[in-house]
């Protein structure tokens, strides 16, 4: 008697639509996911991505990993007919889909598109600002719906980067990306953190004369963070709690996490702290990347250049 044959599984297709709004830097994630390994495609007409992502009897149908970049600049581009094609693709069987969606502050777009003198898709003859507003108008649907949500207000091309590896990068079993960001309260939250800490009530640093023009990464302010009697047992707390947190993390597939450490100028002790976390990261098997967002933001140059400037890309 034979056997009945076993069906070999269906090998799924990662398929990622990149979209968002104009200026927000489509082309620089695109780019990276073409260097993590994908087919990258930017650009594409709606009516011939549904031609591409249908499934062909007796091809080798789509590679293992897509990325596609559409939006206004798109031919037959219309937010309905996306979603309802995107609706039709999940309920097939070879393919594992997300939609990406890239947000920006709307004054920093506003920057992007004056200094680089680039014509907004949806301005006409109308200002710019007008076309980002009615841009962000129509996308919201898409916005809402959308998989993973990343803002690029305050990133750099490499924390973009990073940031892209932590959530798409193809290798199996590569554990977790940390990032540890510290910043300044008085210009906001990191809008990507998943963990916030404010240090403001360990002794300040920028008081002390001699320290003042020095930063959480010299020696002689670390000293006098270290003295301060709340910093031993805050570190030992909050190294605890992550230590706790990061198996959970691990359990439930999470591939980027974010910790954002904060005090009042993002200069002394929120620098020193987050140095503190990439020794603790490190020596707990972790990738870990340390971003100090004030710091950079007084000094960019080379290649942590912010997306907000010249280099700017859709």
């Amino acid at each position: 008697m034979n056997s009945p044959e076993v069906s070999a599984p269906i090998k799924k297709s990662r398929v990622i639509l990149v979209t968002g709004m104009s200026g927000a830097g489509k082309t620089s994630v695109l780019k990276c996911l073409e260097d993590f390994g994908y087919e990258a495609i930017d650009n594409l007409p709606l009516s011939l991505l549904g031609r591409l992502l249908r499934a062909h009897d007796g091809d080798e149908g789509l590679a293992d990993a897509v990325a596609i970049g559409i939006d206004f600049r798109s031919r037959d581009f219309a937010v309905t007919a996306l979603l309802d094609l995107m609706a039709r693709l999940r309920e097939r069987g070879d393919m594992e889909l997300d939609l990406l969606y890239l947000d920006c502050d709307q004054n920093i777009l506003l920057q992007r598109f004056t200094e680089t003198r680039r014509r907004h898709p949806l301005a006409g003859d109308r200002p710019v600002v007008d076309g980002i507003a009615h841009e962000a108008e129509l996308l919201a649907p898409l916005r809402n719906r959308a998989d993973r949500l990343i803002d690029t207000t305050s990133l750099s091309v490499a924390d973009l980067r990073r940031l892209m590896e932590g959530h798409y990068r193809l290798a199996e079993n590569v554990g977790m990306t940390v990032t540890v960001t510290s910043f300044a309260y008085r210009r906001g939250l990191p809008r990507d953190a998943d963990l916030v800490f404010d240090v403001r009530f360990l002794n300040n640093p920028h008081y002390e004369e001699a320290l003042q023009p020095l930063t959480g990464k010299d020696p002689a302010v670390g000293d006098f963070i270290a003295a301060d009697p709340a910093f031993a047992p805050f570190l030992k707390s909050l190294t605890d709690l992550l230590g706790q947190l990061l198996p959970h993390y691990r359990r439930e597939g999470k591939s980027y996490l974010t910790v954002a450490v904060g005090c009042t100028g993002g200069q002394h002790r929120s620098v020193y702290i987050s140095e503190r976390l990439r020794q603790w990261f490190e020596t707990v098997g972790e990738t870990v990347y340390v971003r100090h967002r004030e710091l950079e933001r007084g000094d960019k140059t080379g290649n942590e250049t912010a997306l907000s400037n010249r280099a700017a890309v859709q």
